[in-house]
């Protein structure tokens, strides 16, 4: 992968961190309303509940965003951490933050692992 094309990614990273960070400071979303009625109390629970989930799926995206932009740092961007093959350049376009190649992307999705731990079940990614 040449350096302008990793310039190019570590932009594209940067730009979604910052996104991402401004969104997840605001807790408002999240803040526990009392109300008199019983339905706009199960509303309020169902509006926070989800927001929470927002909020941590922005953290997580968030974590690999930050891994990507290591990756970026010690030149292993750009290639799968479970079988040190090259990233195809359309799924980086897509997904910057891509860890893996997608043959290993979705083995640890059908079989549930966390695929940030790289490397810590590759039992269950070829089973």
């Amino acid at each position: 992968m040449s350096r302008s094309e990793v310039e190019r990614y570590r932009t594209m990273l940067e730009a979604k961190r910052t996104e991402l960070s401004f969104g997840l400071r605001s807790r408002e979303d999240i803040v526990i309303e009392k109300a008199a009625d019983t339905l706009d109390q199960v509303q309020f629970a169902g509006e926070r509940e989800l927001a929470i989930r927002n909020l941590d799926r922005g953290s997580k995206l968030l974590r690999s965003i930050r891994n990507a932009l290591a990756r970026i740092e010690d030149g292993s961007y750009g290639v799968c951490l479970h079988c040190d093959t090259a990233i195809n350049p359309k799924r980086l376009a897509a997904v910057p933050w891509a860890a893996y190649c997608v043959r290993c992307q979705e083995a640890a999705d059908r079989y549930a692992f966390d695929s940030e731990a790289a490397n810590s079940e590759p039992e269950l990614l070829f089973a």
